[in-house]
């Protein structure tokens, strides 16, 4: 059979390889799974995928989750849908949210994800995510900027009065 490999992609592939390295030297499956610290099934698994895949089979694989729902190729062109603006799409304000590229993407290509999972996405494509701040259109920063400077610093400098009567 094959070669055991110099170099390993993780400790969990050595092991494997460590197993079956022992298994060529005569040990028993038991005594294999005690020295490696796992159960017996674990090296029969391991074993049998030697048998139907040769060594190579007991390298690490990749991703076994479910296919992605969009190709890699519609994934890049996102962005080109983003840079066309969130009110191209129906939506008041310069700002994307995870919600509203969630629905651009579904729009575009037919498919439903998490909020949680569109930020992912946008992560992948190096797309910042942003969140509108929550406050009242009819709010006057010149007003704010004022009081802020006028008034709460003289609020702040009177110290509570100490002979104050309670009503208790």
């Amino acid at each position: 059979m094959d070669e055991i490999p110099d170099t390993f992609n993780d400790w969990r592939e050595a092991r494997r390889f460590r197993a079956w390295e022992l298994k060529q030297k005569g040990w028993k499956q038991c005594d294999i799974a005690e020295a490696l610290g796992v159960t017996d099934a674990a090296v029969s698994q391991w074993m049998k995928r030697v048998r139907e895949g040769g060594l190579e089979a007991l390298r690490s694989r990749k991703g076994g989750g479910p296919k992605p729902k969009i190709s890699e190729e519609e994934l890049r062109q996102l962005p080109e849908f983003l840079e066309r603006g969130p009110e191209a799409y129906g939506f008041r304000g310069d700002v994307w949210t995870r919600a509203r590229v969630g629905a651009v993407i579904e729009e575009e290509f037919g498919v439903s994800y998490s909020d949680t999972h569109v930020g992912r996405l946008l992560d992948e494509i190096d797309w910042s995510r942003q969140k509108p701040a929550e406050r009242a259109s009819q709010r006057d920063e010149d007003e704010i900027e004022a009081w802020q400077e006028e008034t709460w610093p003289e609020l702040k400098k009177k110290p509570p009065e100490k002979d104050a009567r309670s009503s208790s």
